[in-house]
């Protein structure tokens, strides 16, 4: 009797139905208007398609942007290059192979902007990230306003570099300018920051300087926050002082983060533009009247739309894109060789 009642309790399934009973009568069970959940059925295609399209279609916009605005117009201007083309008309090009190239290493003005690039790009990096890491090491200390120092640090980043470019051309005006009247003070002669070699590299570095600090002080202190704190300990009971640690327990620690730093500043030196263009005022484009202060930027920016050239300008891009891959092959040599000595 309780074998009977369990099997009117519970109807047969599918797979427990009677021979030649027809499946539908056995799915009629579940609910009718359900399509079946076998391997075969429209549901399962779709969810197998949704599985294998959707990274794809997550990812595709991305692809999309990067080959609209940065592969063709990279593979275009390397067409550009192996032609002599003119910005008056570009629907005339004729073939020149690699005469641009060999044009560009022999000629004065380029070796120039690239010596400038290389020594604005020194003067530039080495004082921003010494002074970085030294601010992220103040930072790391518990001050009061701790939050409002870290936002006042980002503020020069946040500045439009026509904003700073313009407020540091008045401080170093010849006539009446803030750093002449300072020179002037402790008995030091006046500078043509414009116009002398020196003084104007000194000059656009500090732009450089003054806006990017702030900002590798954040990449600093936030490396500084994740070093743990045992090791701070250890060397404390070890008898080592505040500058003791900091040299042997944090720049150890930082290393890659200054490797990172080191590249990245490297990379923007190279792609230097805008404050050297408006720092020159109406000589901006040439780097001053002695091109004293021609970056890589401010050549292939008058090569091309100042004079024309634009294949002259393209062999000038993708001699600066040559220059930013080496640095990267340094970079990676270098990260290599860390991780093999930790």
């Amino acid at each position: 009797m309780s074998s009977s009642k369990q099997a009117l309790a519970h109807p047969a399934s599918s797979a427990e139905a009677a021979p030649g009973t027809p499946p539908g009568a056995a799915r009629g069970a579940h609910g009718r208007g359900t399509p079946p959940p076998g391997p075969d059925s429209w549901r399962s295609r779709l969810y197998r398609w949704d599985m294998k399209a959707s990274p794809y279609a997550f990812i595709a916009p991305f692809f999309i942007i990067f080959g609209a605005f940065s592969l063709v117009p990279l593979l275009y201007t390397a067409w550009y290059s192996l032609h002599n083309v003119q910005l008056s008309s570009l629907d005339t090009q004729t073939w020149a192979g690699l005469d641009n190239y060999k044009n560009l290493l022999s000629s004065d003005f380029f070796w120039n902007a690239l010596k400038n690039t290389f020594t604005i790009g020194v003067i530039s990096t080495v004082p921003q990230l010494m002074a970085a890491i030294g601010l992220a090491h103040l930072l790391n200390y518990r001050l009061r306003g701790s939050t409002v120092w870290r936002v006042v640090m980002l503020t020069p980043y946040a500045t439009s570099v026509a904003a700073a470019t313009l407020v540091f051309t008045l401080l170093y005006s010849w006539d009446g300018g803030m750093i002449n009247w300072l020179l002037h003070f402790v008995g030091i002669d006046p500078v043509n920051w414009r116009e002398s070699d020196w003084g104007s590299q000194f000059a656009v570095s500090s732009i450089v300087i003054w806006r990017w600090t702030g900002y590798n002080a954040l990449i600093y202190l936030a490396a500084m926050q994740a070093i743990p704190t045992d090791l701070y300990e250890s060397a404390a009971i070890d008898g080592a002082n505040r500058w003791q640690q900091f040299r042997h327990v944090t720049i150890p620690q930082l290393r890659p983060t200054i490797l990172f730093t080191v590249v990245v500043s490297t990379i923007g030196a190279t792609q230097l533009f805008g404050e050297p263009l408006l720092f020159g005022g109406v000589s901006g484009s040439k780097g001053g009247s002695e091109h004293q202060y021609q970056t890589l930027g401010l050549y292939m920016y008058d090569q091309g739309w100042i004079i024309g050239n634009l294949g002259k300008a393209s062999a000038i891009a993708w001699s600066m894109f040559l220059i930013l891959l080496i640095v990267a092959v340094i970079n990676l040599l270098l990260t290599r060789r860390l991780r093999k000595s930790q």
